[in-house]
């Protein structure tokens, strides 16, 4: 049974959400070593019916870790591996004309892409071109493809894991910032440490074999997100939420000034509801039934880095999108009474 938002939500529901997330961390530590972070934000997004953008360079095992917990999951997955030649018809499918047995007559009918699955493996999705780009766009945010004239919903629960490369430009898209903006997290994936990665050696030179097993199936995974979005907020950690992300917007009022020196462009109402969306999650899978001002502090680099654009003078001191959202976060009151009072903090909420 799924709570509405007047209901308590229920004790076994949230135990269901513990126990599973915990499986599924049991079940990918067969395949994956350390990278803990990350595999949490992947939940998160899980549950919260998020897409999630993974990005690092070659052989930390994105690939690996995302089809790994695809295989967790009792769903249908695809790869899709993205290349400079594919075009949307590859993704999206294509009408194809049948001969009718017996009389002959020609038929049409729609033969399904890839993208007809609940979980997509986009794989090095910035080597792709943007009219490719855009077919697997309007899937992420519509869940439904376009043929000629016909639209053709896709399966729920439908969930895209993309993986790009950080460090080669050459035969590279870059993502847009509206594709960007589609992804709930942009999760950045980094080295092991030295222990991580001895482990790393000595399980991928020896013998030893892996097998995976399901844990959660489709309806199991569609009641859960239900759940998450049962998971009450106050109004303060909203008002927190909404006062770290009105201040990414450039020239706007209360916005700080190393915010109108560093960012070239800010984030939009989406960055606010994947926020509050993730902390609601990372609750319940913390065991709480609220979510609280640390939730939204620990999901903001991952919301945020993607939907922020920093200049040109900044970006030539190193300094990043992240090290923006830093300083934000320790420059805005935690508790409510400093956040209303604030009065850089009245001219943001009354712009």
């Amino acid at each position: 049974m799924i709570s509405t938002p007047d209901q308590p939500l229920p004790s076994d529901a949230i135990d269901r959400l513990q126990k599973a997330r915990q499986e599924i961390l049991d079940q990918l530590g067969k395949a994956i070593v350390g990278q803990q972070a990350v595999i949490d934000e992947l939940l998160i997004c899980l549950f919260s019916r998020g897409h999630c953008l993974l990005e690092g360079v070659p052989g930390l095992a994105k690939t690996l870790m995302i089809s790994s917990l695809a295989r967790t999951l009792s769903l249908s997955f695809s790869r899709i591996q993205f290349t400079p030649d594919l075009m949307p018809a590859d993704i999206t499918g294509t009408e194809v004309l049948e001969e009718q047995p017996g009389s002959g007559a020609l038929q049409r009918r729609f033969m399904e892409g890839p993208l007809f699955a609940n979980v997509i493996l986009a794989d090095e999705i910035n080597r792709t071109p943007p009219k490719t780009q855009a077919a697997l766009l309007e899937a992420m945010q519509e869940r439904q493809v376009t043929v000629g004239r016909t639209r053709h919903p896709l399966s729920d629960p439908f969930f895209v894991l993309a993986t790009q490369n950080p460090i080669e430009q050459e035969g590279t898209y870059p993502l847009p910032e509206a594709q960007q903006d589609r992804f709930m997290f942009k999760v950045l994936v980094d080295y092991p440490t030295f222990t991580e990665e001895l482990e790393v050696a000595r399980r991928t030179t020896s013998r030893s074999k892996f097998e995976v097993t399901p844990v959660l199936g489709g309806q199991e995974i569609l009641e859960l997100q239900d759940l998450v979005r049962s998971v009450p907020v106050s109004d303060h950690v909203i008002r927190y939420a909404l006062a770290i992300v009105r201040q990414t917007r450039v020239g706007t009022d209360g916005v700080p000034d190393f915010v109108n020196e560093q960012i070239g462009w800010g984030a939009g109402p989406r960055a606010v509801q994947f926020l509050i969306l993730g902390g609601k999650a990372r609750a319940l899978l913390r065991g709480r039934t609220h979510v609280s001002v640390e939730d939204i502090q620990a999901l903001a680099k991952s919301v945020l880095r993607h939907r922020m654009v920093v200049t040109f003078a900044a970006e030539s001191d190193g300094i990043t999108t992240d090290d923006v959202v830093r300083k934000l976060i320790e420059n805005t009151p935690t508790a409510e009474d400093e956040l209303t009072r604030d009065a850089r903090f009245k001219k943001i909420f009354a712009s």
